[in-house]
């Protein structure tokens, strides 16, 4: 017998899930990738195409200190820009925070993106793995992980607001007594809020800019729908980004991605239409999962963490809403600490929404 073909590690691998299963890539419609589905706002292609077209963009190196598009985070975020260092992606940025604050043993709350713990052991640094309980939601318990991080003797602690691939947040004030009871322990607060855009108001961002261990990392590309860009920030103390900066190569983003970025970043209208779109949406795809009688987590972003029941086989539904539907979930089978009848997937337009909940009714009804 053949083996099933295994899923890719990350979301939005469409060619390499089209390849496996002989299925042309644009008749795929894809759940895995938590990309706001209204596309890039306005101004950004146009701003690309404008970039291109100007011989000096591709004649000219980019701007080594990114003077602008540290400008545009700032208006965005309400920080200074010398408290921003950019990257091309999350990882290096983990990975120069890594080395400046010279951790040595690190509380990983688990599930969480895979990333992390990959970053974490290719730094030499020791993972202490923090199982959050499905039970209670995946939620935070800050005093229990105020005891792991003393009784573990942990010098950092990494983790998300909103979490990944539950989608649960923890209010903003809960994690800063977190943060201030590192700072007393000189413990570094490593804390990714890539999905923080969908509920602004739950942001340390700001806060992050008053201690020198506490570093939070942003993404502009998934919030935005520009993934193909790669752009990431952090946000700390002046000293630690200064400190960033130096163990972060020269160039990090090109031109055109500084450019696409300072587009986006000031549409404000944007920004507000896909939340309150994206909360409409998600609390109908709630409601009709609860009617086909699959569980959800509280989530506060565009994505949605699925409990099937254990007589599901979620490999073969996973495989079977590709074959069958077209469509794309996530499988979770790599997201440690998370038990197998998980997937995931992307709050998307209200059309294809719906398509999802009639290709699960129809798979789920040869399965059970």
């Amino acid at each position: 017998m053949n083996a099933r073909p295994q899923a890719p590690e990350h979301g939005g691998q469409l060619r390499q899930i089209a390849a496996r299963f002989g299925i042309a890539a644009e008749r795929l419609v894809d759940f895995s990738a938590n990309i706001n589905p209204a596309g890039p706002p306005l101004a950004v292609v146009p701003t690309i195409i404008s970039a291109l077209e100007a011989q000096s963009t591709l004649a000219t190196y980019p701007d080594l200190d990114l003077v602008e598009v540290k400008q545009a985070i700032a208006h965005y975020t309400s920080v200074q820009s010398e408290n921003i260092a950019i990257a091309n992606g999350f990882v290096p940025l983990l990975e120069a925070s890594l080395r400046l604050l010279r951790i040595q043993r690190c509380l990983l709350p688990v599930p969480c993106f895979g990333e992390y713990r990959r970053t974490l052991e290719n730094a030499g640094v020791a993972t202490v793995l923090f199982s959050l309980k499905q039970n209670q939601g995946f939620t935070y318990g800050i005093d229990t992980m105020r005891e792991a991080l003393v009784n573990h003797s942990c010098d950092a602690i990494l983790l998300a607001n909103p979490q990944n691939p539950s989608g649960v947040l923890c209010k903003g004030e809960e994690l800063l007594c977190l943060m201030e009871f590192a700072t007393q322990r000189n413990i570094a607060v490593l804390l990714d809020e890539a999905f923080i855009d969908y509920c602004p108001l739950d942001s340390l961002t700001l806060r992050s800019t008053e201690f020198a261990r506490i570093v939070v990392f942003r993404s502009v590309t998934k919030f935005f729908a520009i993934p193909g860009l790669r752009v990431a920030y952090a946000v700390s103390s002046l000293s630690s980004v200064e400190a960033i900066n130096h163990f972060l190569a020269p160039w990090p983003i090109t031109s055109f991605a500084s450019n696409a970025v300072c587009a986006a970043l000031q549409d404000e209208a944007y920004a507000e239409k896909s939340r309150t779109g994206n909360n409409r949406h998600r609390l109908w795809l709630e409601r009709e999962l609860v009617r086909l009688r699959i569980a959800t987590y509280p989530s506060s972003t565009n994505f949605l963490l699925l409990r099937f029941p254990e007589a599901i086989d979620v490999n073969l539904l996973w495989e079977r809403m590709i074959v069958e539907e077209q469509m794309v979930m996530r499988s979770c089978a790599n997201f440690e600490g998370l038990a197998p009848m998980h997937l995931r997937i992307a709050v998307r337009s209200q059309d294809e929404n719906e398509r999802l909940v009639r290709g699960l009714e129809r798979v789920l009804s040869g399965l059970l």
